[in-house]
């Protein structure tokens, strides 16, 4: 797989909840059309499309709209929760290096007024009946149990994942696109929101949005011909440890506290033969900041024990940090499509196009999950290494 396709062109479309001026599938499409023109590819040329989190748009119900000439694959990675973003391009890529397609999108779309509210989703996913009757109701309960135990048993500061906060309004107050552009954010603000659920206040949770994103998958050869400079998937791998499953909260200990990606990350640096230290810059969904904490944790780019070291915000910012980390602000700061804007923010930045540019960055990784059944990584560069 190692550079074998490229993502050709990009394309988002986000609105405020509730306030997206067409039903879901037009505002999809509307962001796929962008991704072409992005490109230069005619979008009936389309022949492909992946998605993930149990998205409702049928791609044979796009081709009216897109002109399909043919639609020769389609795709979703299971799972109810962003685990899958990073799992779509190993599958987007599996079908172009066997022939089966040639131009792929790989996209997620969001209008709650079509689709309704994504906790629906999650609760048929995550959460059991054991569950359901012990009162955990919903994402943030069950992510803010495992965050308790990382603060209380690991022994990682709460005042850690603060500082991923901060960095994250830090990139999103600069990036035009993001809900909080033009804001202001200290840690009182943090401090000061309400909770949600114990550890987490307002801030410490990503807010959904309405909208869609799509990113053109195409084979090296064809992307070196296309309008926008291609950025390369390297590797990619997704799946679960052992432990993983129906009764997510009686897993062994090692597993309550992480994003369940430690084999994942391994798997994705022995395919690529790349380390942390080949790292520029990381694009980590965080449905809660405690979560992203533990993606990090388990990309080895830290410890338990050293994770106040690492996960510093003038660390974690694009102004010559070293960790620089969700550039666009992220699901916390820039907007959450369920996570589709941390790829498109990938491209951006090895493009030199982000609003938050990383000097020199050459190699971004992309985190799914983190905690849902299946997650997924994969790594993109802007040249093959």
């Amino acid at each position: 797989m190692f550079g074998t396709t490229a993502i050709a062109g990009v394309g988002v479309k986000q609105y405020k909840r509730g306030a997206a001026p067409l039903p879901e599938r037009s505002v999809l499409v509307d962001a796929i059309l962008t991704a072409c023109a992005e490109a230069g590819l005619d979008p009936a040329d389309v022949d492909g499309f992946v998605s993930y989190g149990d998205d409702k748009n049928e791609p044979v119900r796009l081709m009216p709209e897109l002109g399909t000439r043919e639609l020769r694959w389609s795709a979703q990675v299971w799972g109810g929760g962003g685990g899958g973003i990073a799992g779509a391009f190993g599958v987007a890529a599996s079908a172009i290096l066997t022939g089966q397609a040639r131009a792929v999108i790989v996209f997620r779309a969001l209008v709650e007024g079509s689709s309704g509210r994504m906790s629906a989703a999650v609760m048929a996913h995550h959460l059991n009946d054991h569950l359901l009757a012990s009162g955990v109701v919903s994402p943030a309960q069950t992510c803010a149990i495992r965050a308790n135990r990382l603060f209380n048993h690991h022994g990682v500061a709460p005042e850690i994942a603060e500082e991923l906060v901060r960095a994250a309004y830090h990139h999103g107050s600069r990036n035009p696109e993001a809900v909080s552009y033009g804001r202001t954010f200290d840690v009182e603000t943090l401090r000061n929101s309400r909770m949600i659920s114990e550890p987490f206040r307002l801030f410490d949770c990503s807010r959904e949005n309405d909208g869609a994103g799509a990113l053109l998958l195409v084979s090296s050869e064809v992307a070196r011909d296309l309008a926008k400079p291609p950025i390369y998937l390297l590797g990619c791998a997704q799946g679960a440890e052992a432990g993983w499953g129906d009764l997510l909260e009686n897993d062994a200990a090692e597993l309550y506290a992480t994003a369940g990606l430690g084999p994942i990350a391994r798997r994705l640096y022995a395919e690529t033969g790349l380390s942390p230290d080949d790292i520029d810059v990381l694009q980590i969904y965080e449905n809660f900041d405690a979560q992203g904490i533990m993606s990090i944790i388990d990309h080895g780019f830290c410890s338990y024990g050293n994770a106040a070291e690492v996960i510093r915000f003038e660390n974690l910012i694009s102004d010559g940090g070293k960790l620089p980390i969700n550039t666009s602000g992220g699901n916390l700061a820039q907007g959450f499509i369920h996570g589709i804007g941390l790829p498109i923010e990938a491209v951006r930045q090895l493009r030199g196009e982000s609003a938050n540019p990383v000097a020199g960055a050459r190699t971004c990784l992309l985190a799914g999950g983190p905690g849902a059944p299946t997650v997924s990584s994969a790594i993109f560069s802007n040249r093959i290494p």
